[in-house]
Formats: C-alpha cells, sequence, structure tokens
C-alpha cells in the first residue's frame, strides 16, 4: 500500500491498446496499427511524466483505464508505481467522476483527471497542479485545450456538478466547466493552455517539439516523451510518414496548415 498522505493522486483517461479502436481520430493520417502504437506509448510516457513530477511535488499515478478486463495491458506495459483504477461507463462525464472517487478513496487530498492525448505536457504544470490544491481552502485547477476542451481537472472535493451537462468531445467542454464552478461557487485556478494530439497537425507540432526544440508555449519546457520520440523516429525511418505529415516542408508552413 503506498503512503498517499496529503498527496494528490492524478488519474488518466486511458483506453488499452487496440487496432482500429484506439485514436482513430489519428487515422488517417496514422493507419490503424501506428495509430495504436502510439497510444502505447503516449501511455509511456505520460506515466514517466506523473513519475518524475512525483520527484517535485507529492504525486501519485494512476490509469482510469477501460474497457474491462484490460488491466493486464496495463500491467505488462507501465511500471508498477502507476496504480490501476477501472472506469468504464456509457457517459464520460461519470468516467471522470468515478475516477476522482476512486483518487479520494485511496485516501488522496485532493484529485485530478488527466487526459491521454498530450505526451508532452510540462511536467511543471503537473506540479503547479498539485501545489495549487494542496493550498488551504477548497478550489478547482483546469488545464484548457486549445480545442475548447481540457486536459486537466483537480479538485479537493468531489464536485458532481462540474461533470454535469457537459457537451462532452465538443469545443464547449471547458467554457460549461467554468460555468458548473461558478454555479457552485468554486473558485478555479487556470492553468497555460496545451494541445491534445489528435490530428496531422497536432502530430507536426509534436514532431516540431520532440525534434525541432519547439513548444507550444515558448516559456513552457515540453516533456521529451521518450517512448513516443522513438516510434516518431522509426515510422519517419521505415515508413512514409514524413510525407503523409507534410515534414518536406519548412517548420512553419506545417503548423500553419
Amino acid at each position: 500500500m503506498r503512503d498517499v498522505g496529503d498527496s494528490c493522486g492524478i488519474a488518466v483517461m486511458a483506453k488499452a491498446s487496440v487496432p482500429g479502436r484506439t485514436k482513430t481520430r489519428l487515422t488517417p493520417p496514422l493507419t490503424a496499427s501506428e495509430a495504436a502504437a502510439f497510444n502505447t506509448a503516449f501511455l509511456k510516457d505520460i506515466s514517466a511524466n506523473l513519475l518524475a513530477a512525483g520527484h517535485r511535488s507529492a504525486i501519485h499515478g494512476y490509469m482510469a483505464y477501460g474497457p474491462p478486463g484490460s488491466q493486464q495491458f496495463f500491467i505488462d506495459n507501465l511500471p508498477c508505481e502507476i496504480g490501476l483504477i477501472e472506469s468504464w461507463l456509457p457517459n464520460f462525464g461519470d468516467c471522470l467522476f468515478k475516477a476522482i472517487g476512486g483518487l479520494f478513496a485511496a485516501g488522496h487530498a485532493s484529485a485530478v483527471v488527466l487526459n491521454s492525448d498530450s505526451p508532452t505536457l510540462p511536467t511543471a504544470l503537473l506540479v503547479e497542479t498539485a501545489e495549487m490544491l494542496a493550498r488551504p481552502g477548497d478550489r478547482a485547477v483546469l488545464g484548457p485545450s486549445t480545442d475548447g476542451g481540457y486536459y486537466l481537472l483537480g479538485i479537493k472535493q468531489a464536485h458532481r456538478r462540474l461533470f454535469d451537462d457537459i457537451d462532452w468531445s465538443t469545443e464547449r467542454v471547458a467554457r460549461q466547466t467554468l460555468e458548473r464552478a461558478h454555479e457552485i461557487g468554486l473558485e478555479v485556478h487556470r492553468l497555460p493552455a496545451w494541445y491534445d494530439v489528435d490530428d496531422s497537425q497536432a502530430l507536426r507540432q509534436l514532431h516540431a517539439e520532440l525534434f525541432e526544440s519547439g513548444s507550444l508555449d515558448p516559456d513552457l519546457a515540453p516533456f521529451q516523451a521518450p517512448s513516443t520520440a522513438a516510434l516518431m523516429s522509426e515510422l519517419l525511418a521505415t515508413a512514409d510518414l514524413g510525407t503523409r505529415l507534410g515534414l518536406s516542408r519548412s517548420p512553419s508552413e506545417r503548423l500553419a496548415s
């Protein structure tokens, strides 16, 4: 049993890698097998990022996983320090709330849900989240995504209202979550925006961060995501991924398209 004390539990909303069922928004430009491989690489890197953050703050990492029966995939692919919480329900808001409940049930003082689409998310943002939630007084921490959703939501109490009446998978998610927080009088600390890797442009941004010292935010250092970098490097060398992503063009041309 891990000593959780006054720590922050962070659960990644994770799906076991299955070609044709995982990261389908990346196909095309990726094949179904490539998309599944990227899903696995992302989960490995996010786990490493959580462990790195845990060296700087009181953070414990988990996978809030599905589908049911896929526990062995996570045991086989991720560090043993990463806990597992099965969370697979028809409504995504219910999945998030179940993950939150699992973290509080494990004894954490604060609970965070994190996406599985941002392998280069700066470690500093995870640390900032834990430190903000450790301060006195009730509050939430929201990390907005560039597409209008959020990559992270952290809370100190299980406020069910934050997950109600949300148009999941739309550009309205972050705004509606802030509206729910306002309804219940909950202070929200907003983190800098980051991006989900879910289309060709995001894959080009990912390439720029991993291989060209780029960053979505010049004030933040991206996590270097070694598993994702190794996979992308392999596909660039052995497949036509560079052509599919338009990497023969200049960096500014790629990210603008």
